[in-house]
This record gives C-alpha cells, sequence and structure tokens, in this order.
C-alpha cells in the first residue's frame, strides 16, 4: 500500500473510521474514501454497489458499522444483528468481487467466549458460549471474520481480521446510552463536577476488568497489518495489560477532579468478567503501544471538555 494506493474506509459512524481517515491522509494517502462522505448505507446493497464502484478500491477497511457499550447492546440486539451482519457480509462480497487487493476488518473482543482462558489467545475463538449482553454483536463480528477466512480459502483473497482491546481517545462518541466505558465515564464524571452533584454511578461492582488502546497506537497497528500483515488467522491488538472498573473510575475522577464519592450499582449488569488479549503476535511485527492508559485518559478528558458544547 503506497500514497497513491486508492483506499475505502467502510464503518458507518465508527469513531475509530473517522480517525483512520485523518490519519492516513496526514501519512500522505490521496485517495481515501468513506461510506459517511458518500452518504451510503452499507447495508443497502444497491447503494454498497455504488460506493465500490466510485471508489474502486484496492484497499479496504472495515468495521463495525453499529456498536456500543452494555446498555446499547441489551437495548438494540436486533439493529446491532441485522446492520452489522448485512453490511459487513456486504463489503466483503463486494471486495471480492472487485478484485480488491487486501482487507483488513477490524472486529471487537466480544467476539470472544465470556468464560475464555485469560489472556484471550486467538485460537480461543468459537470456544464457547459469548456473553449473553452482547451476544447479537458477537455474532456479527464472528461471522464476518469467518466470511473472511472462508473467502481466502476459496477465492484466494487476502481478507484478514484484527480484534483490538476496547478503543478509546480524543473524539470518542460520549452518549451515555451507546458510547463505551471511558467515554460514557467521563461525561458522568464531568457533568457531575459542573453540576457539583454529590455522587456519580458506575454499573456493576467495579471488579469487572477491562483492556483498552488509545486510538493513536490503533491507528499505527492498521498500518502495519495492512502494510506487512498476510497470516490467514486472527491477530489481537492490545496493550497486554488490564485495570478494573473501580480502578478506572477513580482514575478519571481523579483526572475530572470531581470531589464527590462513587457508587457502583450491584444490580446493574458488567457483562464479562475479565477480557485481556494476548497480543504477542502482532508485538513480533515491531508495533507495540506508546499510549499509557492514564496519559490518554488525560488527552481524552481535555478533548471532551474543549468540545462538549460543539
Amino acid at each position: 500500500m503506497d500514497t497513491k494506493s486508492r483506499i475505502l474506509i467502510a464503518a458507518g459512524e465508527n469513531f475509530a473510521a473517522e480517525k483512520l481517515e485523518h490519519f492516513l491522509r496526514k501519512k500522505g494517502f490521496r485517495f481515501v474514501f468513506t461510506d459517511k462522505k458518500e452518504g451510503a448505507d452499507l447495508a443497502c446493497q444497491k447503494q454498497l454497489g455504488r460506493i465500490f464502484s466510485k471508489s474502486n478500491p484496492e484497499y479496504v477497511f472495515l468495521f463495525p458499522v453499529r456498536s456500543g457499550g452494555i446498555a446499547a447492546n441489551i437495548r438494540y440486539p436486533a439493529d446491532f444483528c441485522y446492520y452489522n451482519t448485512q453490511a459487513l457480509a456486504g463489503v466483503i462480497h463486494h471486495s471480492y468481487k472487485m478484485g480488491v487487493r487486501k482487507l483488513l476488518f477490524l472486529a471487537s473482543s466480544c467476539v470472544y467466549p465470556k468464560h475464555c482462558p485469560q489472556p484471550m489467545r486467538e485460537e480461543y475463538l468459537l470456544s464457547g458460549a459469548p456473553e449473553s449482553t452482547n451476544e447479537a454483536y458477537s455474532i456479527a463480528n464472528i461471522a464476518a471474520i469467518k466470511m473472511c477466512q472462508a473467502y481466502n480459502k476459496q477465492y484466494k483473497t487476502r481478507f484478514i481480521s484484527a480484534i483490538p482491546a476496547t478503543v478509546y481517545g480524543p473524539g470518542s462518541h460520549f452518549d451515555l446510552e451507546n458510547s463505551h466505558v471511558i467515554s460514557a465515564l467521563i461525561r458522568k464524571f464531568h457533568e457531575a463536577k459542573a453540576k457539583v452533584l454529590p455522587e456519580v454511578l458506575v454499573w456493576g461492582t467495579g471488579k469487572a476488568r477491562r483492556e483498552f488502546i488509545h486510538i493513536d497506537d490503533l491507528m499505527r497497528a492498521c498500518l502495519v497489518l495492512m502494510g506487512g500483515y498476510s497470516g490467514p488467522d486472527l491477530i489481537n491488538i492490545g496493550s497486554g495489560k488490564d485495570v478494573s472498573i473501580a480502578y478506572l473510575a477513580m482514575c478519571i475522577k481523579e483526572v475530572s477532579g470531581f470531589s464527590g464519592k462513587v457508587y457502583f450499582d450491584r444490580t446493574k449488569p458488567e457483562g464479562t468478567q475479565r477480557k485481556l488479549l494476548d497480543s504477542r503476535k502482532i508485538k513480533k511485527t515491531g508495533w507495540k503501544n506508546r499510549v499509557t492508559l492514564l496519559e490518554g485518559i488525560r488527552q481524552t478528558y481535555r478533548w471532551y471538555s474543549r468540545n462538549e458544547e460543539k
């Protein structure tokens, strides 16, 4: 892939995809197309065909088109299953028909089983049942991973799938219902501080553990994988470190300057108890994460506090 390559980013409203476009343009890539700018609904095969005909891509970055935190997964399972299944399958098939040189699908770590051994190795996929709160979303992602492998086997395509840890960073979506945990907590603590509230409520016991990856580190990983990695199997993208939700909440409380109390609502779901990726495979390529969690939270909080009213 060079700066003259024609690139399509297919992602709906995905935050990481928005960042990827800017990242590639800063790197000098001139022909970058996105479904968002073209106004295409990726779940509509007719519109999907039009964007492929117009962009005629050599390389495709593919992301789930609908995603969110626990609350959104519980409320919109049909939407997450339908739109992601339709869009992901359509993009993969059109990439084959158009002779795309390489496709990179960025899935979600929720594809691994609920009771998966830790850290989660790539071969653990489908070794058990997914966590119930995000089952519909997980199944759509798993179908896309398996579809990439099937096309590689039957048509000799170069379609690869990667699984990043939970992505966060400046520019994230901060909607309380649809955002992921770091963005949701940043908004909660910021608003609580502004309104001088006595407490912030966090879902679950606080004991569940999560691994996070800063958006800048993910962008570098995308370039490494699209440029040099060609293995047929899954590849994880993570820092190799996880933290409890309680620890995360206290970090965000400190960064935000909120002086009240933090309460954990044990009646609310908290999903899988631990999700830590085994990222030894990608680290063998020379990639490694550079942004620490605390520094990343500081960056993200600064961005949110400056842009919340825009």
